[in-house]
């Protein structure tokens, strides 16, 4: 019973962290589960959680969606993917990880203490961003991070914002999970956790996004910039 209760704080917190920020379950909640649940359960369960999480978010912000934004991301991935499997098999994941968690966090320090540009940059750019995405996915199952950047590059609005990523997202974990469940890793207990943990999930969702609409679009960039660090950071942190 306790297993349980401490899986449904994790999601919770997971899913509010998604709903104010747009993303991040997955990174706050697979290092948490893992302390206490096998890899093998972990890895699924995560996966589905972030894809609901997704889906909710991906529902409330549909009219903010420019489907030609995913597309460009899209397509950058589907090239990616398979360079970033070859890096993966060239180079030792750690650096991989060394590497990204640096950028990460240089990237965040010089978002929160420097101006950046208001005009954006051009849409022809989210293939580049896209295309790392897909090796970042091939390499290490973590395709978010290029995609937060593209999209804080951008003047867009908060709200376009995170409807860009979760429509990339969404498409993103759509194909982890049908590849999860057709390897057979997503076993009855993964999915004995997954509905035991959806109405809090459910909670932690709307209970974010109620925060998210509170804050202007100076903080949500804040936000973002701030968990990107702690992304990076915990990328340095698997790799020691």
């Amino acid at each position: 019973m306790h297993l349980y209760l401490w899986i449904c704080l994790v999601i919770f917190f997971a899913a509010f962290t998604q709903g104010v920020a747009g993303f991040g379950s997955a990174l706050t909640a697979l290092p948490l589960l893992a302390i206490f649940l096998d890899i093998k359960t972990v890895i699924p369960l995560v996966g589905l959680f972030s894809l609901s999480i997704t889906f909710l978010l991906f529902v409330q912000l549909l009219k903010y969606l420019e489907w030609r934004r995913i597309y460009f991301l899209v397509v950058g991935a589907i090239l990616g993917i398979p360079v970033g499997a070859l890096f993966l098999k060239k180079l030792d994941e750690d650096t991989i990880q060394w590497t990204l968690g640096i950028i990460l966090i240089a990237y965040s320090i010089y978002g929160l203490f420097f101006k950046s540009s208001k005009g954006g940059i051009r849409e022809g750019w989210a293939y580049f961003y896209g295309f790392l995405a897909g090796c970042l996915g091939g390499a290490l199952s973590a395709p978010g991070p290029p995609v937060v950047v593209y999209t804080s590059l951008q003047s867009w609005s908060k709200d376009r914002i995170k409807a860009t990523l979760q429509g990339f997202l969404f498409v993103s974990y759509v194909t982890a999970v049908l590849a999860q469940a057709v390897s057979g890793v997503t076993t009855v207990a993964v999915l004995r956790c997954y509905l035991i943990s959806l109405p809090v999930l459910i909670l932690g969702t709307y209970g974010g996004s109620y925060c998210y609409g509170k804050i202007s679009e100076e903080w949500y960039r804040r936000v973002m910039l701030i968990l990107l660090a702690f992304l990076g950071a915990f990328m340095l942190y698997r790799a020691m």
